[in-house]
C-alpha cells in the first residue's frame, strides 16, 4: 500500500512447491483406501485426491482465503479470532459490489436486517420481471458481520465488496430459477426478492445429502451441519478450520451433478471476484499478505483459471444495463432467512443461541459496530498495523489429524438441560397445555435417551425439541403455538430486526416527521391507536392527510381506520386509527424507493395506473377520484379525466359500465356542489359516454356475455345523464333509435327493455301491467318469471319510478299462482334476487313498505292500489270567463316586476278588459309574418274577414292544410 514502510521481500512459495508435500501423507492414505475399497484406480480415487489438491491449492494462495458458511456460529467465532490475530488492512467480502454505501448504515439498525437493491422501472430485462429486488440478510452470528464491523470501526482498514452487482444477478440467473427460490416466500419480510448469501454450503447431489442425513440420524441438513461441523470446529484452531472448510467445499463442488447453468454461474462469480481483487491490488499496490478474502467454502475451492493473485484468465465483466437501482436497508427476521434459503425452521434461532454460548465459553470478544442498537459499549478502536507483515509460516497438515481423531465426548450439561426442561413446561402451561413437573422430568430423560440412540453423548437442541414434542404435545394444540414453536421461541425466538431512523430513506423519515404531532412511537412494532380531533386541534388535519395516503399506498394492516371516512366532498372532524408502521417497515422503506414524498409516489402510481396497457375506464375514473381525494387541486384530476375520455372511446365492451356509472355520478355530484362550473373533461365525458352507450346498447341487449346488471348500468347512465347530455348538444333521438333497435332474447333483458320503453314514453304503464298479466297467465312462461322479475328489479337503477310496478308484479305472482307452482318457484325467486339484484332490493322493500298496510289487522280489509277503482272527480263548470284572475287581485308582484323592467303601464280597469273569446290578436295585427309562414308551409288559405273569429277553433277547421303542415313541422325530428 502506498505510504507503507519498506520491508524486506520474502519469497512466497507457490502451491505446487511448498504445499505439495504438506498433504503427501494424506494423499497416500486416500490412495490406499481407494485401492482397497474400489479395487483400483477409478472415479473414487480421482475425487478423493482431487479434494486434497483443492485444499492444497487454496491453502497455498498468497492472498489468505477465509472460507465461511452462512449464519454459522463456528465461522463467526473463527472470523473474530482471525481478525484480532492478523489485523488485515484490506478485507475482500463476497457481497454485491454495488451495496457498499449501505454498510455504514448498519450501525443505525437492530439486527437482523437485509441490505436491499430494488428496481421498479427496468431497462434491459423482460417487462414481466419487474419489480426486481435483491436482498442480503445480515445477522450478528455471521462471519460477514464480523468482517464488516471490523473494517468499518478500525481506522486504516478498507472493506471491498467483490461479488457481482445486483444487475448481474439478473443478467446471469434465469427467471425460472429465481421463481423457484422465491416461491412461497411472498409473506415473509423479504417478500419475493432474490436472496444472495455468503457461504451457501449445502450438497447439490441429492443422494449425498440423503446419505449424510440417514447415517447421521438427523432429520434435515441444518441439524447435520450443527452436529458434525459446528460442534467439532467450535474449538479448533485457525489452520484446522480453514482446511476442513476447504475440504467440505471441494467435496460438495466435485459431487455437484453435471455442469449445468448453476455451476456456470458459480464459476462466473468466482472469475468476477478474482478479477475485481486483482484490479484493486494493482490499483492500490497493497501486499496480498495484508489482505483477507472472505467467501463461501464452495467458492474457496475454485478451479477456474482466474483463481489467485497470479491467475491467468482474462475474464471480461459485462456492462450493467440501463436499469436504475435503488438501495436501502429493510428489516429481516430469523423466519424470513430460513424461508429465503430453505433452512430448517428454528435453525437460525438455534445458531444465535449457540453463538452467544460460544462467546461465553471461549471468552472471545466479537466485533460490533459502534452505536448499534442492542449492543454493548464498543471497545476502543484499534489502528491497523503499520509494521511489516511477518514471514509466512509453512502450513502444517492439520486435516489428517482432524479426520483421524475420534469425536470429542462432550459431557452432559445437566444444569442446562434441566433449565430447558423447566422452561419448556412453563411455556407450555402458559399456552394452555396441561403440563406438570412430571413432564419436565420426562423431557429431560427423553432428551438423553434420544441422544444415546443417535450416538451422541450430549443432547443437542434438536434432540431436546423432539423430546419436548414427544412428551408434551397432545392430540390438539390448545393455543396458537405448538410445542415445536415454543421450543424455537425459548431458544431465541424469531428475532426481528429494525432499521433506525437515520438509515431510513427520505420518504420514510418525512412520514415520521409529519406524524410527530401524534406523539406515538411509530417505529416500534405492534399496533398504536391514534385519536385525531381536528375540531379542537386543527394542526392534526395534516396528519390525517398523511394517514389517508398511507392507507392508500401501504398494505391493509399498516394504517387501518377505526372511525372516520373520507369521500368526495366529505371530511371527518374526528378520526381513530390503528397504526403498525413498525411492523410494516419494509413496505414503507420500499415506498421510499419510488420518490421523496407521499404525494409524488401517489401521483406516479395514479399515472402508471391510468396509462397502463390494459386499463379500463372505471380504473381511470377511480384514479381521478383518488387524485381529488388525496392530492387536491384540479391539475392531475383534469389530466386523468381526459385520459378516461380516451379510454372510453376505445372500449368495445360494457364490462365496466356499473363501475363507470357509480364513479361518474359521484364525481358529478362533487363538482356540482364544490365548483362554480363543471370541468371541461367531465362535460366531454358525458357527451361522449351518451353517444358511446347508445351505440353499444343494441349489441349489449343481444350479447349473451353482457349481464343484465351491465345493461341496466348503461341505461342508468343514459337516463340519469340525459338532461346534461342534451344541454351539451346530444340528440335524444339517438337513444330512442337504440332502444327501438334492441331485441333481446333473455327474459331479464326483455323486462329491462320494457322499463326503458316506459321511461321513453313508447310503452304505457297499463300496457306494461298487461304484459305482466300475460306472463303469469301463460304456464310455459311461469318457470322463467323470476328472471323477468330480476330484470324489473335491475330496472330500478335507470327507472326508479317503476318501484310500484315491480311490487305489483311480485304481489300478483304470489296472489295468482297456485301453491303447486308457487312453492317450487319460490327458491328460484329468492336466489335470483339475492344473486342478481342484492343492492337494489332495499329500494324494492321500501316501496313495498309504503304500499302494504303497517298493521296485520288492516290486511284483511286492505285493497291493493292497482285493484282499487279510480275515483271520479266532479267536473266543475266555469262560472265566468277564464283568465288570470289571481294577478289582478294581487297586483303588487306584477307592479314590482314592471318597475324592475322599467315599465309604468297602469292596470286596465276590469270593465275595460275583453270579455269575448281569447284569441291570437297579434297575428291579425301583423299579417305579413303569418302569410310568410303560410307560404313556407304550402298553405294559401285566405284570412277570415271576421276578426271576431280569430283564434277560435273554427279558424283551424277552415284551413286544415296550413294546420297540418305546421303540425308536421313541429313534430319533425
Amino acid at each position: 500500500m502506498t505510504g507503507a514502510p519498506e520491508t524486506q521481500a520474502v519469497p512466497v512459495p507457490n502451491s505446487s512447491e511448498a504445499t505439495g508435500a504438506t498433504f503427501a501423507a494424506l494423499r497416500g492414505q486416500l490412495h490406499d483406501a481407494a485401492a482397497e475399497f474400489a479395487g483400483g484406480q477409478d472415479a473414487l480415487e480421482d475425487i478423493l485426491l482431487g479434494m486434497v489438491d483443492d485444499v492444497d491449492r487454496a491453502v497455498g494462495e498468497p492472498l489468505e482465503i477465509f472460507p465461511v458458511c452462512h449464519h454459522s456460529p463456528a465461522s463467526a467465532l473463527a472470523m473474530a479470532r482471525r481478525l484480532r490475530e492478523k489485523q488485515p488492512k484490506v478485507v475482500y467480502l463476497e457481497l454485491c459490489e454495488d451495496m457498499t454505501p449501505l454498510l455504514t448504515e448498519l450501525r443505525n439498525c437492530r439486527l437482523p436486517v437485509a441490505v436491499q437493491a430494488f428496481a421498479s422501472e427496468i431497462d434491459g430485462f423482460p417487462p414481466d420481471w419487474a419489480p426486481l429486488s435483491v436482498v442480503a440478510p445480515v445477522t450478528e452470528a455471521s462471519a460477514e458481520y464480523q468482517a464488516i464491523a471490523y473494517a468499518l470501526d478500525t481506522p486504516g482498514v478498507e472493506l471491498v465488496l467483490v461479488d457481482r452487482s445486483s444487475d448481474h444477478v439478473f443478467q446471469w440467473d434465469t427467471r425460472h430459477e429465481q421463481a423457484e427460490r422465491a416461491a412461497g416466500d411472498a409473506d415473509t419480510l423479504h417478500g419475493e426478492a432474490v436472496g444472495v448469501e455468503i457461504g451457501d454450503l449445502r450438497p447439490r447431489f441429492a443422494e449425498l445429502e440423503e446419505h449424510l442425513l440417514r447415517h447421521g440420524k438427523v432429520r434435515h441438513w441444518s441439524e447435520w451441519w450443527h452436529q458434525y461441523v459446528e460442534v467439532p470446529l467450535g474449538d479448533s484452531d485457525h489452520d484446522t478450520y480453514r482446511q476442513v472448510m476447504f475440504l467440505i467445499g471441494s467435496l460438495f463442488r466435485r459431487l455437484a451433478p453435471g455442469r449445468g447453468e448453476r455451476v456456470r454461474v458459480d464459476e462466473d462469480r468466482e472469475r468476477y471476484m478474482w478479477t475485481r481483487m486483482r484490479e484493486h491490488l494493482a490499483a492500490t499496490g497493497t501486499d496480498p499478505a495484508d489482505c483477507l478474502y472472505v467467501c463461501g467454502a464452495f467458492h474457496a475451492a475454485s478451479r477456474v483459471e482466474e483463481f489467485g493473485v497470479h491467475g491467468t484468465g482474462d475474464f471480461v465483466i459485462s456492462p450493467r444495463t440501463a436499469t436504475t437501482w435503488q438501495y436501502g436497508l429493510i428489516p429481516s427476521s430469523h423466519t424470513a432467512i430460513e424461508a429465503q434459503f430453505g433452512l430448517a425452521p428454528g435453525s437460525v434461532s438455534i445458531a444465535a443461541t449457540e453463538w452467544a454460548k460460544n462467546l461465553r465459553r471461549t471468552r472471545t470478544e466479537p466485533y460490533r459496530l459502534a452505536g448499534q442498537a442492542g449492543t454493548k459499549k464498543p471497545r476502543p478502536a484499534r489502528t491497523a498495523p503499520t509494521a511489516a507483515a511477518p514471514a509466512p509460516v509453512p502450513t502444517e497438515d492439520r486435516l489428517t489429524g482432524f479426520l483421524r481423531q475420534p469425536p470429542a465426548l462432550h459431557t452432559l450439561d445437566e444444569a442446562e438441560l434441566l433449565g430447558w426442561s423447566v422452561d419448556i413446561v412453563r411455556a407450555a402451561r402458559r399456552s394452555g397445555y396441561l403440563a406438570s413437573t412430571a413432564d419436565a422430568i420426562a423431557v429431560f430423560e427423553t432428551s438423553i435417551l434420544l441422544a444415546a440412540m443417535r450416538d451422541r453423548a450430549k443432547p443437542t437442541p434438536y434432540d431436546f425439541q423432539d423430546a419436548a414434542v414427544t412428551c408434551i404435545e397432545k392430540d390438539t394444540v390448545p393455543g396458537r403455538r405448538d410445542v415445536r414453536r415454543l421450543v424455537e421461541i425459548m431458544m431465541g425466538g424469531d428475532r426481528i430486526g429494525q432499521v433506525g431512523y437515520e438509515a431510513l430513506p427520505p420518504l420514510a423519515r418525512d412520514v415520521h416527521d409529519r406524524l410527530a404531532p401524534l406523539a406515538l412511537n411509530l417505529q416500534q412494532r405492534g399496533v398504536r391507536r391514534a385519536l385525531l380531533d381536528m375540531a379542537s386541534r386543527p394542526e392534526l388535519r395534516a396528519c390525517s392527510d398523511v394517514l389517508w395516503m398511507l392507507r392508500r399506498l401501504l398494505p391493509p394492516g399498516a394504517a387501518r381506520t377505526v372511525m372516520g371516512e373520507r369521500r368526495l366532498g366529505e371530511r371527518s372532524i374526528q378520526e381513530s386509527w390503528d397504526l403498525s408502521l413498525g411492523t410494516h417497515q419494509r413496505a414503507l422503506i420500499e415506498l421510499g424507493y419510488e420518490g421523496v414524498s407521499l404525494e409524488q409516489v401517489l401521483e406516479q402510481r395514479l399515472r402508471r395506473t391510468a396509462y397502463g396497457d390494459r386499463v379500463t375506464t372505471a380504473e381511470v375514473l377511480a384514479a381521478v377520484e383518488d387524485a381529488t381525494l388525496y392530492l387536491g387541486g384540479r391539475r392531475l384530476a383534469d389530466e386523468l379525466g381526459t385520459r378516461a375520455l380516451d379510454v372510453l372511446s376505445g372500449e368495445r365492451t360494457v364490462d365496466g359500465a356499473p363501475e363507470v356509472l357509480r364513479r361518474v355520478r359521484g364525481l358529478l355530484a362533487y363538482y356540482r356542489t364544490s365548483e362554480p362550473v363543471l370541468p371541461q373533461w367531465i362535460e366531454s365525458f358525458v357527451r361522449a359516454g351518451y353517444a358511446h352507450y347508445c351505440t353499444l346498447l343494441p349489441t349489449a341487449f343481444r350479447d349473451e356475455d353482457a349481464t343484465v346488471g351491465q345493461v341496466a348500468a348503461m341505461l342508468g347512465f343514459l337516463f340519469s345523464m340525459e338532461s346534461l347530455a342534451l344541454s351539451l348538444g346530444c340528440d335524444r333521438t339517438q337513444l330512442e333509435l337504440a332502444v327501438a333497435q334492441s331485441h333481446p332474447g333473455d327474459p331479464a333483458k326483455t323486462a329491462l327493455l320494457w322499463a326503458a320503453q316506459v321511461q321513453l314514453g313508447t310503452l304505457s304503464r297499463g300496457e306494461l301491467r298487461a304484459r305482466c298479466d300475460e306472463l303469469l297467465a301463460n304456464p310455459l312462461v311461469v318457470p322463467s318469471y323470476p328472471r323477468y322479475l330480476s330484470g324489473f328489479v335491475h330496472a330500478l337503477e335507470p327507472v326508479p319510478g317503476l318501484a310500484d310496478v315491480v311490487v305489483e308484479a311480485v304481489s300478483n305472482a304470489f296472489g295468482r299462482l297456485p301453491d303447486a307452482v308457487l312453492l317450487p318457484w319460490l327458491p328460484s325467486l329468492i336466489t335470483t334476487l339475492r344473486s342478481n339484484a342484492a343492492e337494489l332490493a332495499p329500494l324494492l322493500i321500501r316501496e313495498a313498505g309504503r304500499v302494504f298496510p303497517a298493521r296485520l289487522a288492516a290486511l284483511d280489509t286492505w285493497v291493493p292500489p292497482w285493484r282499487a277503482a279510480p275515483e271520479r272527480q266532479p267536473v266543475r263548470q266555469a262560472a265566468g270567463p277564464r283568465g288570470a284572475a289571481l294577478l289582478p287581485a294581487y297586483p303588487d308582484t306584477c307592479d314590482a316586476l314592471a318597475r324592475l323592467l322599467g315599465r309604468a303601464d297602469p292596470w286596465a280597469p276590469a270593465e275595460g278588459r275583453a270579455t269575448g273569446p281569447a284569441g291570437a290578436a297579434l297575428l291579425f295585427a301583423h299579417r305579413a309574418t303569418t302569410d310568410a309562414v303560410a307560404d313556407l308551409l304550402g298553405g294559401g288559405d285566405p284570412w277570415v274577414p271576421d276578426a271576431a273569429e280569430a283564434g277560435s277553433p273554427a279558424l283551424t277547421a277552415r284551413h286544415p292544410a296550413t294546420a297540418h303542415a305546421a303540425a308536421a313541422l313541429l313534430t319533425a325530428p
